[in-house]
């Protein structure tokens, strides 16, 4: 699928029904090695404030629909966790370069 394709939908929690957003104001964690859309970074809680960032990985992705996408947020972790994590994984799988 490809991003202009998810542009505009919005995003919906499964549970409570609640609107979560929409694609074109969250961001996406994509694997550039395959391509792949591994998660969706979203703003969630008060808008007054700093809203906290959660990550739904694409496996909470339960339906994809002409409108919108449904979302488990029990799958959902802390964008912190997450780049932490992501950070602490090394970049490339080369061989030391040797002269």
């Amino acid at each position: 699928m490809r991003y202009s394709e998810l542009s505009g939908k919005e995003i919906v929690c499964i549970d409570e029904g609640i609107r979560l957003g929409v694609v074109d104001h969250t961001d996406l964690i994509i694997n550039l090695r395959t391509g792949e859309v591994d998660s969706i970074v979203i703003p969630y809680g008060n808008r007054w404030f700093r809203p906290r960032l959660i990550v739904i990985p694409w496996k909470g992705v339960k339906k994809i629909g002409r409108d919108l996408i449904i979302v488990d947020l029990t799958t959902a972790q802390d964008y912190s966790e997450v780049m932490r994590k992501l950070e602490d994984k090394p970049r490339w799988n080369k061989p030391p370069f040797i002269g």
